[in-house]
């Protein structure tokens, strides 16, 4: 059943995925759709928790912005940004994808917080998804500074004094939304933000490619029976495997890219677009009879008959164009006659132009 006509899509499609990395470690975009989030992570030495001294910290940070949707309000948590937040720190740290115990330095003392900040540039339905893709994909992609350890003293090394050391992840669990309509009569893979408008429900199951199930949570009030939430999982273990490989050759790309010293990062991952409006298709031209064609439109072309009578210098500095009283400036004065100074006298107009002559 195809429940959303205007974009194309089947029942178990997802929309274009599309991942990108930063040119810091740890820096990763996702773009679903139309909705497009970004994931930075990093990283500080911290006093560990009490309860566990030999364990690293992680945090999730998400964030909804204006910038997104007008309905997200600046400076307050609303129900959807706790929401998020729990699911996304449900999948990714309940889990225990990573390592912590990597995370220790000195036990008891210092250990390392991974922070990861989420940021929605656009809202199109579906955050969870995009959300959680970003962070696994920023996980894998980051790497913490290299410590070296002399009794209490630590010593943190940068980039250009050691290689940076990435993370150790044992998965990657990813979430694939179901949203169901009519009361569970019908369901769809990644909804957009117009069919989560008018969804019943909503099913979130977080899944890697071993098809383990991390979590799984509803929401809408909606009662599913065991073959729907199995039929779900089935499709999710599909849709997992194949986000696992993009994931996977994206870093591959951008790992064999960095090592070839070649340009990365955003700029350029996005493709170059070019002004197309003024540009027009070449028009073909017949050649064969120029000459023909042009002694036609000469010959029909109305000749003027009427001369137009170059200019006469009189004097350097002056010149008369047209019929008209000759100029009797730059001349002696003898030839000045009486007729001209009535002219001046009365006011009149001679019927003269002048113009100056370079």
């Amino acid at each position: 059943v195809n429940l959303c006509p205007y974009n194309g899509r089947q029942t178990y499609d997802y929309r274009n995925i599309k991942i990108a990395f930063g040119t810091d470690y740890g820096c990763c975009s996702v773009e679903l759709g139309k909705t497009r989030v970004l994931c930075q992570v990093s990283c500080e030495l911290v006093p560990p928790k009490d309860s566990r001294p030999t364990e690293g910290i992680m945090f999730f940070n998400l964030e909804l912005s204006p910038m997104a949707s007008p309905a997200f309000e600046p400076n307050r948590q609303s129900e959807l940004l706790v929401t998020l937040n729990r699911q996304l720190e449900r999948c990714l740290r309940n889990s225990k994808c990573i390592d912590t115990e990597s995370l220790c330095v000195v036990s008891g003392e210092k250990v390392w917080q991974i922070r990861v900040d989420v940021h929605v540039l656009n809202h199109d339905g579906n955050l969870m998804d995009a959300a959680s893709i970003a962070a696994i994909s920023a996980l894998s992609h980051f790497r913490r500074p290299d410590v070296a350890i002399q009794g209490r003293d630590v010593t943190v090394f940068s980039p250009e004094e050691r290689d940076p050391i990435p993370l150790s992840i044992y998965h990657m669990p990813i979430c694939v939304s179901f949203a169901f309509f009519l009361q569970g009569s019908y369901l769809l893979v990644d909804p957009c933000e117009r069919e989560e408008r008018v969804k019943d429900g909503l099913l979130v199951i977080a899944m890697n490619k071993h098809r383990e199930i991390c979590s799984i949570q509803s929401s809408g009030g909606i009662m599913l029976l065991k073959d729907q939430v199995l039929r779900c999982s089935k499709i999710a273990s599909v849709k997992v495997s194949e986000i696992t490989e993009l994931i996977n050759k994206a870093l591959e790309n951008d790992r064999k890219i960095r090592k070839e010293g070649g340009k990365f990062g955003f700029a350029e991952s996005m493709p170059k677009e070019r002004i197309t409006t003024l540009k027009r298709d070449d028009a073909p031209v017949e050649m064969t009879d120029v000459k023909e064609t042009a002694s036609d439109i000469v010959n029909r072309t109305e000749t003027t008959t009427e001369a137009v009578p170059s200019p006469v210098l009189v004097a350097m500095g002056t010149a008369q164009v047209g019929e008209g009283i000759v100029n009797s400036w730059a001349l002696d004065e003898d030839e000045e006659d009486e007729p001209q100074t009535e002219d001046r006298k009365t006011g009149t107009v001679s019927d003269v132009c002048f113009c100056a002559v370079e």
